[in-house]
């Protein structure tokens, strides 16, 4: 990643509204503190304790009538990965997971580098069609997220490498 291409969390954010992301959730993670912090500036972010929470709160959300965004590090998806199984995959309820990658390339800390190498396979395994997010990309990301959530009624996961948002 080009620590030079950039985007900030206005930015990002307004590429998700574009595309009718309209309710976020989820577990704060330095790699996203810009878009939280807009988020939280213009009350549109619901916090959680809990990862497994927040795709609860996003299956309610869709079935209030919202397109939701649960956000979470990589290292929340075995915290996950059963609230996504029993619950929004076998239920039809889309919600976009952007998820940022810790342990990216092998760099982070060491608690973080064995879900950085294996976080795409995850996705994979449970059936979670996913793209790594660029800053460069990041409009035709959002598009593709929110067309394919639309057309398979499943969630869909965006992996955002450190360097993406500033």
């Amino acid at each position: 990643m080009n620590p030079s291409v950039m985007m900030t969390g206005t930015d990002f954010l307004s590429v998700l509204r574009a595309e009718g992301f309209d309710f976020f959730t989820g577990v704060p993670c330095s790699l996203v503190k810009s878009l939280i912090a807009r988020l939280e500036d213009g009350g549109g972010y619901i916090p959680e304790t809990r990862e497994d929470a927040a795709v609860g709160l996003a299956a309610g959300a869709y079935m209030a009538g919202k397109q939701p965004v649960v956000i979470m590090q990589n290292s929340a998806l075995g915290v996950c990965l059963n609230a996504l199984a029993s619950l929004s995959l076998i239920y039809d309820l889309p919600c976009l997971l952007l998820v940022t990658w810790r342990g990216y390339q092998g760099k982070d800390a060491p608690e973080h580098l064995i879900m950085g190498d294996i976080s795409p396979r995850l996705f994979e395994t449970v059936g979670i069609p996913h793209r790594v997010l660029r800053a460069e990309t990041a409009t035709q990301a959002a598009g593709w997220a929110a067309q394919t959530l639309r057309q398979t009624k499943k969630p869909v996961a965006l992996l955002l490498p450190p360097g993406v948002l500033a």
